[in-house]
């Protein structure tokens, strides 16, 4: 135990307590308390007993790792991964989780959120019957991840990096990583050919593509489920990347129809002219999504898909939209409280949410993708 323990003053790192571990909070982190402060628990579970070791404190927030857990959570499982431990990799969050209850967890996090910043009250939410759903193919949560950043260090070790830390753990094998990327390699990863129902891409690791494999397929079914995009309409892909939903969005509107994809990388743009080069009703614009949507006296479509990047639209984005009156915007999210905080912009505008859907498109981690339909009141 520290000195700064022994004599009372405030929480210092190294500092060690016993805490009642209380709700997830968004990130992979249990909220506790001690000696006044709000603690962010990694390593722990709703409803556990445990001690924990102060790993960072700042003025907003103390972080802390579970070291010793004293009354265990039924949902506590041992995980998998030998790096998966405090000091050890940080790339997985909920090793020491039960699969179902992880995906329990994501939900009440995406719950939370949309409670909290989409300002939804509940009964709104309820009626969203919100779920984390499991994708197909990997049943035990491992081996999913189709895509690793490997880091070597300045002694030439490779391996991954430790939790908000440069610092490199020598993993000799990540067990979330599909066979083939799942020994560390630093070497350029060769083009590989991604299929999406009948449609190709050929990407090189500097590509976007989603990690989990069988993602990509599940957010084109629902996009196009909750879009209904019809034959001779006009629909906006906005931050577009390699074409992904807009390659579907120009098949369901047809010849007669137009999907303006916009992206602002130049080489997610060149991904999407080699796939999508036989549908001529789409138009690709390189160029920021504000930036195209100000710059041109565009008629208002019949719908928008909207992914925009992890710290979501943002008021000025949302507000050219929504000056627009678009009647239908899906929403495709990485991140719950960035699509939160959107969803209660887009209210402001007279916007509600129709329905949601969420992927563990993310196992072992506190991530999740989420879809979410928007339809102005009245539509």
């Amino acid at each position: 135990m520290s000195q700064s323990a022994a004599n009372g003053a405030a929480l210092s790192v190294g500092d060690e307590r016993v805490v009642d571990i209380g709700t997830i909070a968004h990130g992979g982190h249990f909220i506790a308390h001690a000696d006044g402060r709000t603690l962010f628990v990694r390593h722990a579970i709703t409803g556990e007993r445990a001690r924990v070791r102060v790993t960072e404190v700042s003025s907003k927030v103390v972080r802390a790792d579970a070291i010793e857990i004293l009354e265990a959570s039924p949902d506590r499982v041992p995980a998998p991964c030998p790096w998966a431990h405090p000091g050890g990799c940080g790339g997985c969050d909920f090793q020491h989780i039960a699969l179902a209850a992880q995906r329990e967890l994501k939900a009440r996090v995406l719950t939370d959120a949309l409670r909290r910043f989409g300002r939804l009250g509940h009964a709104q939410v309820e009626a969203l019957g919100i779920e984390v759903r499991e994708l197909p193919g990997h049943p035990d949560g491992l081996h999913w991840r189709t895509r690793m950043r490997w880091a070597t260090a300045s002694d030439g070790r490779t391996g991954l990096r430790a939790h908000r830390s440069h610092e490199i753990i020598p993993v000799d094998r990540c067990l979330i990583a599909a066979v083939g990327v799942d020994v560390p390699d630093t070497a350029p990863v060769p083009k590989v050919l991604h299929t999406v129902r009948d449609r190709q891409w050929r990407l090189g690791s500097e590509d976007f593509w989603q990690v989990h494999a069988a993602l990509p397929e599940a957010l084109v079914d629902t996009v196009v489920e909750f879009a209904q995009p019809q034959p001779g309409q006009s629909w906006w892909d906005l931050y577009a990347g390699g074409g992904l939903f807009a390659a579907f969005l120009g098949e369901a509107v047809g010849a007669t129809g137009r999907v303006d994809a916009v992206e602002s990388s130049a080489h997610g743009i060149r991904v999407a002219r080699r796939a999508l080069h036989d549908l001529p009703q789409v138009r690709l614009h390189t160029s920021d999504v504000e930036a195209w949507i100000d710059a041109t006296d565009h008629d208002a479509p019949d719908g928008i898909v909207l992914d925009p990047p992890r710290a979501g639209a943002g008021p000025a984005v949302v507000s050219a939209i929504a000056a627009a009156e678009v009647p239908t915007i899906v929403y495709v999210a990485c991140d719950p409280v960035a699509l939160a905080r959107d969803i209660a912009l887009f209210a402001q505008r007279g916007y509600r949410v129709a329905a949601l859907r969420a992927f563990d498109a993310f196992p072992m981690t506190h991530h999740l993708e989420t879809v979410a339909v928007l339809r102005l009141s009245g539509e």
